[in-house]
């Protein structure tokens, strides 16, 4: 699954880890710093979160410009990143552009 060989696959891994490093932050760090007085692990995981969500903005740019996507294509992977286990909900359609991109580099071949 993590995979940086096609635009799309490099999309879907950045997606996968920008849904976990959410969730992580949601569910361990801002525990640990609300219940536990544990403000560090809110810095160090919410620096990697947002570093992550940065770079997944800047892949889905580029599937806007380069690939020729609709900016409701790129509003739906935007809306998904915000909600907790939303880009796992998005994998799959994610996994078939990677398939059919796949297919059409094969037949260009």
């Amino acid at each position: 699954m993590f995979r940086f060989d096609t635009p799309t696959a490099h999309l879907r891994s950045m997606a996968f880890w920008e849904g976990i490093s959410y969730l992580v932050l949601l569910g361990v760090a801002m525990p640990l710093k609300y219940l536990a007085g544990m403000p560090l692990a809110v810095r160090i995981v919410g620096s990697l979160h947002g570093a992550l969500f940065v770079w997944l903005m800047l892949l889905i740019l580029a599937g806007l410009r380069s690939r020729g996507r609709s900016l409701g294509w790129g509003a739906k992977i935007f809306v998904a990143s915000l909600i907790p286990f939303g880009t796992f909900a998005l994998d799959g359609q994610l996994k078939r552009e990677d398939e059919e991109f796949r297919a059409g580099q094969a037949e260009g071949a």
